[in-house]
């Protein structure tokens, strides 16, 4: 593998101590989506997590994790976070908000720290791919590592 300078999510768990791998892909700036980079890479669909960071009408930010593959229920996540309702904050805010830039937006070392949800079913592999951080770069990490790490809370929030 090629040598890529260390992410601030990937010496946040060097910090913590926590294990993880790292792997390279290729992407397309046009086509960002984790459906296609998993496709295009070889990348277990079912283990490839996106980064989604949504605004709640009374709790501010959140984020979500969730399958690649997999579409968001916005009003199951509003119920599971204290909301009345909840929306996705629009790409052009992103980095403001988290520091990231859309197509490499981690759970993991973010501006600040905000309430983060995810599917039961993330724990169903022994290792997850999350983005590092920055686009072409994943973390490869056990999932119970992430869920504690970022205090993450379990819950069904996905579209049937």
């Amino acid at each position: 593998m090629a040598k890529h300078t260390k992410t601030n999510a990937m010496r946040m768990l060097d910090r913590a101590k926590i294990e993880y791998d790292t792997k390279e892909y290729v992407y397309e700036e046009n086509n960002l989506s984790g459906t296609h980079i998993a496709l295009e890479n070889d990348l277990p669909i079912d283990q490839l997590f996106k980064t989604i960071l949504l605004k709640g009408n009374k709790t501010g930010y959140l984020v979500v994790c969730l399958e690649a593959n997999r579409e968001i229920d916005l009003k199951k996540i509003a119920k599971l976070s204290n909301n009345k309702s909840v929306d996705l904050v629009p790409v052009k805010d992103l980095e403001k908000i988290t520091g990231y830039i859309r197509g490499g937006c981690s759970p993991i070392g973010m501006k600040k720290s905000f309430p983060t949800f995810a599917t039961p079913s993330i724990l169903n592999s022994a290792n997850i791919y999350i983005s590092a951080g920055q686009r072409g770069l994943q973390i490869i990490i056990n999932p119970k590592d992430l869920v504690s790490f970022c205090h993450i809370e379990l819950g069904d929030i996905t579209l049937d």
